[in-house]
């Protein structure tokens, strides 16, 4: 979802959380380190690089609906994006975390399963969660492509609110 998919990569809302940093004299730079299709354990074997590269003071990560989508076990999920954050936390950066919701095809055990790592993640490494990101967006057809999983260009900016109030406090 962050990384653009099926939309051109200046309307994905990575580019308008810069274009808006910006706007409100936030002299920040966003790097979109995101790939479509990416799994926690693609991020995983990415993350060092990544912050060896940016030294970012903050990491939004949004990973995991791929992995849910194809029925990875929640343990294995959960413990990839704990590393994932150990790791940022380890190089001085901050997280937020985006949480992901799944289609209730999945069952409803492995559906809360899934949903609750976002929370438990959120709780034991003490950093902020934003409960879902597609909140307002992964139900209305007009803001989603025709997969029915990624959201269109018109969904950015709404994605983009989504985690401002939260991003914010975070940043200043």
């Amino acid at each position: 979802m962050s990384a653009g998919y099926g939309i051109d990569i200046d309307q994905a809302w990575p580019t308008l959380l810069e274009t808006r940093l910006a706007s409100k004299n936030l002299n920040y730079q966003v790097v979109n380190a995101s790939i479509s299709g990416e799994t926690t354990e693609g991020g995983l074997t990415r993350i060092d690089s990544a912050l060896n590269k940016y030294s970012p003071k903050l990491i939004i990560l949004e990973l995991g609906g791929n992995d849910g989508l194809r029925g990875f076990p929640p343990q294995r999920i959960k413990d990839n994006l704990s590393k994932i954050i150990k790791t940022s936390i380890v190089k001085d950066s901050s997280v937020l975390l985006l949480g992901i919701k799944i289609p209730p095809n999945y069952g409803p055990r492995y559906t809360r399963d899934f949903e609750k790592i976002y929370q438990d993640l959120a709780l034991e490494n003490n950093i902020q969660l934003i409960d879902f990101f597609m909140e307002n967006v992964a139900l209305n057809n007009k803001l989603m492509q025709d997969d029915g999983i990624h959201p269109n260009e018109m969904a950015q900016p709404i994605l983009l609110n989504n985690i401002w109030d939260t991003l914010l406090p975070l940043i200043q």
